[in-house]
C-alpha cells in the first residue's frame, strides 16, 4: 500500500490494471526522453543567473568579497591547460570555479531516474565574466552549438552555484520576490529544485501529494503547466512549514517568494498582497526583485511598461525606503539611483519571454513567434534600462531547445 508522505526513491512501478501510467503515454509518444530532459534547460540557466545577479550585488553592496567556505578553497584538480586557438578555453584553474566543472546534479534526489546533468545545462569555459554588467550582457547574447547543446554565454562566463553556494547568496537578502507569469513560475520552481535538491519534486508540493500527482508530477512533468502548476511552490515559507527537512539551506535563513501578476491592468487584490511584503521601514538587509511579463499581453509593450511602472510605483508608496532620495552619503548629499542600485538595496532584473517551439499553436505565429518576442526582447531592453532596472534576455539561450508544450 502507497502511503500519501512516502518518497520514492527509484522510478515506480505501476500494478497491472492501474488506470493511470508513471508518466502520460500520449505526451512520451511525441517526445523523445532527450528533449523532456531538456525541456526547462533554460529555465535553470535564469535560475542560477539570478543567484549570479544576488551575488554580484551583495558583493558591492558590502563594499567587500563575501567569505568563502572551505569547500571553495580546495586545490583544484582538473587540467585547465591553455589551449592556443581553441574556440573555448577550460575554466580557470581557481577553487571557485570547481562547481562549474563537475555534475553538481550528482547528490540530488532522483539525479539518475530523471537522468539530467548539471553538465548537461551549462559547458563551463574561460574567462569568467568580471562582474554583473558583463555577465547579463553575456547570457542574454548566447547560445547553445547545435540544438539542446549545453548552453553557453557569450564571451565570458558564467557561474554554476552549488547549492551550498546558492543558499548562502539568498540568505544575504530580506526576501528575493519574483513577479510574474508563468515563466517566472518555472523560474521559482527551478530555484526550488535547487534549494532542496530534489529533481523528482523539488518544485512541487509533494508534501500533500495524491499517488496519482505523484506520477503527474515527476521529474520534468512537475513543470507542466496545465496537470502541476497549481501544485507548485510559491514561497519557500511554505517548504520550511511542511517539509522543512528537505530544505538544504539553514533554517529560516532564506525567504524567496513569487508573486503572480499576468496581466496589465492588474487586478487591485494582486497589488495589495505586493504591498504587504514591504515594510514600510528601511529593513537591515536588502531586498531583490526578480520580474517577467509578456506573453499574456501579446507582447504589447506599452501593456507590459504600463504593468511594471504601476508595479514600481506601488512598491515605492508602500516603502519609500526603495526610494533613491530617501538615502544620503556619509557627507549629507543624496545618493544617487545608479550608485544606490549598485551598492545593491534596490536590485532588479527584467526577464523576458523565451524563443517558441515548433508546436506553439498556430494562432500564436504572429503575436508571439521568433520576430515578435526578438522585437519585444530588443524593445524591452532598452526602456527597462531607462528606469534603472537590469535586462536579460532569453531568446537566444532558448531558440536552440525543445520546448515540452511550444510556449
Amino acid at each position: 500500500m502507497f502511503h500519501y508522505n512516502q518518497k520514492y526513491e527509484s522510478v515506480p512501478t505501476t500494478p497491472a490494471g492501474t488506470p493511470h501510467t508513471w508518466s502520460p503515454t500520449s505526451t512520451r509518444s511525441k517526445i523523445s526522453t532527450w528533449s523532456l530532459t531538456r525541456r526547462r534547460i533554460a529555465l535553470f540557466a535564469c535560475g542560477v543567473l539570478v543567484f549570479f545577479f544576488l551575488y554580484s550585488l551583495h558583493s558591492s553592496y558590502a563594499g567587500h568579497p563575501p567569505h568563502r567556505q572551505d569547500y571553495l578553497t580546495n586545490p583544484v584538480t582538473y587540467n585547465a591547460t591553455f589551449t592556443p586557438h581553441a574556440a573555448f578555453q577550460p575554466p580557470e584553474s581557481l577553487p571557485h570555479r570547481y562547481s562549474d566543472t563537475i555534475d553538481t546534479f550528482s547528490s540530488y534526489k532522483y539525479r539518475n531516474t530523471c537522468n539530467i546533468s548539471s553538465l548537461d545545462l551549462h559547458a563551463p569555459f574561460a574567462p569568467l565574466c568580471p562582474d554583473r554588467e558583463s555577465m547579463v550582457t553575456a547570457m542574454s547574447s548566447g547560445g547553445r552549438i547545435g540544438n539542446d547543446a549545453p548552453y553557453m554565454p557569450r564571451g565570458c562566463d558564467m557561474r554554476w552555484f552549488s547549492t551550498e553556494e546558492i543558499c548562502e547568496i539568498l540568505a544575504r537578502f530580506e526576501k528575493v520576490i519574483i513577479v510574474g507569469d508563468s515563466m517566472m513560475r518555472h523560474v521559482i520552481g527551478s530555484i526550488n529544485v535547487m534549494i532542496r535538491k530534489d529533481l523528482g519534486y523539488g518544485a512541487v508540493t509533494d508534501w500533500n501529494f495524491s499517488p496519482e500527482e505523484r506520477k503527474d508530477c515527476f521529474c520534468n512533468y512537475q513543470f507542466n503547466v496545465k496537470a502541476c502548476s497549481i501544485q507548485g511552490i510559491f514561497k519557500t515559507a511554505d517548504v520550511v512549514k511542511n517539509d522543512p527537512d528537505s530544505v538544504a539551506c539553514p533554517a529560516r535563513s532564506i525567504d524567496v517568494m513569487i508573486e503572480q501578476m499576468i496581466r496589465f491592468p492588474i487586478a487591485p487584490e494582486e497589488l495589495d498582497r505586493l504591498r504587504s511584503l514591504l515594510p514600510a521601514t528601511k529593513p537591515s538587509r536588502p531586498y531583490a526583485f526578480i520580474f517577467g511579463h509578456g506573453l499574456w499581453n501579446d507582447l504589447d509593450l506599452q501593456a507590459t511598461l504600463d504593468w511594471l511602472d504601476t508595479i514600481l510605483d506601488t512598491m515605492l508608496s508602500q516603502a519609500p525606503w526603495l526610494s533613491p532620495s530617501s538615502s544620503v552619503s556619509s557627507s549629507g548629499s543624496p545618493i544617487s539611483h545608479k550608485r544606490k542600485r549598485d551598492k545593491g538595496f534596490w536590485p532588479r532584473l527584467f526577464l523576458t519571454p523565451n524563443a517558441p517551439g515548433k508546436d506553439k499553436p498556430d494562432e500564436w505565429i504572429i503575436t508571439q513567434g521568433n520576430k515578435a518576442i526578438m522585437i519585444f526582447e530588443e524593445s524591452v531592453g532598452i526602456e527597462v534600462r531607462r528606469r534603472g532596472l537590469e535586462h536579460l534576455g532569453t531568446w537566444n539561450a532558448t531558440v536552440q531547445s525543445n520546448k515540452f508544450d511550444g510556449v
